[in-house]
């Protein structure tokens, strides 16, 4: 138990941990250009990148909620996970040999050759909002627990505690960029998936259970249900609904996310970077599989023991591994969480530094010189670390779950018209009034909301869960069509 360990011992071990990042980021960020901060100029191992893509993926939502849904959905969420196999598919036959055959740096470049220079900024404004938020939340979540759990016992602020994530995931990054993130999310990939695995060795040794009878006992109980047909589309846990969900969440938030992509993009070539994508995807499904997995336990050992089961089930994992197992576990559960908290923060600061450089400030185009965009380039990465910072302390000052969540909501929806801009792209040849496009996109996520909130009486009671996005999704589509023009036919 934590409160077994001196102080000492805890913040040695979490500053050992950190040292080990800073060592990594020092010898991978030596002598480092724009390109290898951007692309690591496309030399990164394929199976690094595959790995390490799993920690960013999985984020510290996964590793402190996933655990906890098992209560209420059971194993639903791996409907989704099924999805994601489709969507993985897609992004590694379709999406991604088309960047690399335009070379891309910035994957919504492809916007501008294929619609025009309003769509190019739209798409990759779309991208800077929903990863501002959605990395403030995930950073936000994780900083509550260590606040909570380390921090407070130590007289340090909860501000204290986001600056001091804040300015050591920028110590590490602003240097070698990519380069240094496809090491250190290999590295905060292995510290997760091990923090679950000797969570799940230690649950099982508290319940008397060998190897076998522990998964066995997963499966023979309430919590194991995959499988939801019942209920039909009105049922948000509807398997259809789920799993083409899954498949357009992972088309959206991975292909055409540039902080996912840009680590393929690394790769040497396409052929590298599908290797990596396919064995990603087997060890994505392995690891959610395995996450669903110790929530089961953490319920049947509460259950068992007599824990009070948390009114915020996001803090069922935390309050398990570090008030009733061993000191090692609680160690192993706060390295594994800061490993989640930072493996997609780490990435997502230097993709929104990446898409602002190339996209905003056409880095690429310019004829300044390399040390002046290095300056550039650094001064960016600061100014985006210190936005991180206000937002999440936004987050805390709002200090509602409701409100918050809602925020968290309006990250998604701004995927959607992405996912309509690369939908017509690919699926049609008619060019579109350019100019007219970003009024589309912001149209599109506002009558997705109106929809939302009335389709109970306007769809005979459908009720929309992930598959928003879709809907979203197709009103961009067809908003786009209706701006367009017939294709032109060839001479």
């Amino acid at each position: 138990m934590v409160n077994q360990l001196t102080p000492s011992i805890i913040l040695g071990i979490i500053a050992a941990y950190f040292l080990l990042l800073m060592l990594v980021s020092y010898l991978t960020g030596k002598d480092s250009d724009n390109t290898d901060f951007f692309i690591a100029g496309r030399q990164s191992p394929w199976y690094l990148v595959a790995f390490g893509m799993v920690g960013a993926t999985l984020s510290g939502v996964t590793f402190i909620s996933v655990p906890g849904w098992v209560g209420a959905s059971q194993f639903s969420y791996m409907q989704m996970v099924i999805g994601y196999l489709l969507g993985y598919f897609v992004i590694a036959t379709v999406l991604m040999p088309m960047y690399y055959k335009l070379n891309l740096t910035s994957i919504y470049g492809y916007l501008e050759q294929r619609f025009g220079v309003a769509s190019y900024k739209t798409g990759a404004g779309f991208f800077l909002l929903s990863r501002i938020i959605g990395a403030s939340f995930r950073l936000y979540l994780v900083a509550i627990v260590l606040q909570t759990f380390v921090m407070e016992s130590f007289g340090i602020p909860f501000w204290g505690t986001v600056l001091i994530t804040i300015i050591l995931i920028w110590i590490y990054t602003f240097k070698g960029g990519i380069k240094t993130i496809v090491w250190t999310d290999t590295l905060q990939t292995l510290c997760m998936l091990s923090a679950v695995i000797l969570t799940v060795v230690a649950v099982g040794q508290k319940l008397e259970l060998s190897t076998g009878n522990l998964f066995q006992t997963v499966k023979d109980s309430a919590y194991s249900q995959i499988f939801f047909f019942e209920g039909g589309w009105v049922e948000p846990k509807n398997f259809f609904k789920q799993f083409l969900a899954g498949a357009s969440i992972a088309i959206v938030m991975t292909g055409l996310d540039q902080d996912m992509m840009q680590k393929n993009l690394s790769c040497k070539n396409i052929g590298e970077a599908q290797k990596n994508m396919f064995w990603f995807t087997i060890v994505l499904f392995f690891a959610k599989l395995l996450f669903l997995s110790l929530g089961a336990l953490l319920y049947i050992y509460a259950n068992q023991v007599g824990i009070a089961i948390p009114e915020k089930s996001d803090l069922l994992y935390p309050t398990i591994a570090l008030n009733h197992l061993s000191p090692l576990i609680g160690i192993v559960f706060l390295l594994g969480l800061i490993a989640a908290a930072y493996s997609s923060a780490d990435s997502a600061l230097t993709a929104l530094t990446t898409s602002f450089c190339v996209d905003f400030l056409n880095f690429e185009k310019s004829d300044t010189t390399e040390k002046e965009q290095q300056r550039t380039r650094f001064l960016v990465h600061i100014g985006f670390s210190i936005l991180l910072f206000l937002v999440i302390l936004i987050f805390w000052f709002i200090n509602d779950d409701a409100v918050i969540a809602a925020i968290f909501t309006v990250a998604s929806y701004t995927y959607g018209p992405l996912l309509g801009l690369y939908a017509f792209g690919f699926f049609t040849k008619r060019p579109i009034n350019d100019r007219l496009a970003p009024y589309v996109c912001i149209a599109a996520p506002i009558l997705t909301y109106l929809i939302n909130s009335n389709s109970e009486l306007l769809l005979f009671g459908y009720k929309f869960g992930f598959e928003l996005l879709i809907l979203n999704g197709l009103i961009t589509f067809l908003g786009l069509f209706f701006i367009s023009e017939p294709e032109l036919e060839e001479a």
